[in-house]
């Protein structure tokens, strides 16, 4: 299955090669350094370059923490994903973007082993993990955050907390203190139901109990949807905080503009199929990006 064109097969990057057939204009990452970003002085209010295009290589070119390759899967005998192809290094921070029914939250799904896999294959750390279950995929060091009924509304915010370490023989006392002191206002609502929560704190308390076993790859569905407009912007920074602290990230968000001026890779998916994937700033600059997908 090629990896080097979008659904169109084609690559607009027109990266050269060398005898070998090895790109030679893409950094350490494989990701694509032709785009003269520094050179370019078509840039818009944010400073964005204007005047650059997104690539349509997938795949890194070094080792990934998440490798997925050929990715079929859906729902029963509905199939949502075809050929889709996704990497995350070590410690990195990668945002998916696209339309509704793109595919986006179906990615982070198969992921964590909540649809139906139907091909391709998936890899955690050189490991296998299609197929398998949450909690196996879970001991393996990946963290989960859905977008919706992300919490135990009947149990106080401890107790969801804890609830993030059931797999262990006892709570580990030093991670829910790391959880207290990265969301100081958990431990003020430390008592109190987790259903009676605002919005972002309820969010918190998710994500604090994704963390209670120190993933190193935290997947977030949506962390910003049914937020304030004022709170937003707190939670990109708790998240920029949790990937500078080594956790690597895989995020699908709405807010798709301020998540690729923030993540270090975007992909955009399309019909369930992989359509550009460059670094956010240059999906931010590319005109067919912003025209089709972020509103101009």
């Amino acid at each position: 299955m090629s990896t080097d064109g979008g659904a169109g097969g084609a690559d607009r990057d027109d990266a050269g090669t060398d005898a070998t057939g090895i790109d030679t204009d893409t950094d350490a990452t494989g990701v694509d350094t032709d785009t003269d970003a520094g050179t370019n002085t078509d840039t818009d209010a944010t400073g964005v370059d204007t005047d650059t295009d997104a690539g349509t290589r997938h795949t890194l070119g070094g080792d990934a923490i998440l490798r997925i390759r050929g990715l079929d899967a859906g729902y029963g005998d509905l199939q949502i994903l075809s050929d889709v192809d996704l990497d995350v290094a070590d410690g990195e921070y990668v945002t998916i973007v696209g339309p509704n029914g793109a595919g986006k939250s179906t990615v982070m799904k198969t992921v964590f082993g909540l649809t139906t896999y139907m091909d391709g294959s998936v890899e955690f750390e050189g490991a296998e993990i299609q197929g398998n279950a949450p909690e196996e995929i879970i001991r393996r060091g990946v963290g989960f955050v859905p977008q919706t009924d992300n919490v135990f509304p009947g149990l106080s915010v401890r107790e969801n907390l804890e609830m993030g370490a059931y797999i262990l023989d006892s709570v580990p006392e030093d991670r829910i203190e790391e959880i207290y002191g990265r969301f100081p206002i958990l431990r003020e609502r430390e008592g109190q139901k987790a259903g009676t929560l605002s919005g972002g704190q309820q969010q918190m308390v998710a994500m604090g109990r994704a963390l209670m076993l120190d993933p190193d790859l935290l997947l977030l569905d949506e962390p910003s949807a049914g937020l304030a407009p004022d709170l937003v912007s707190d939670m990109f920074d708790r998240i920029d905080r949790i990937n500078d602290s080594g956790t690597a990230i895989l995020m699908v968000e709405q807010n798709a503009k301020e998540a690729l001026r923030r993540c270090d890779r975007g992909y955009v998916l399309v019909d369930g199929e992989n359509r550009y994937t460059d670094r956010g700033d240059v999906l931010l600059g590319d005109d067919d990006v912003r025209q089709d997908f972020l509103g101009g």
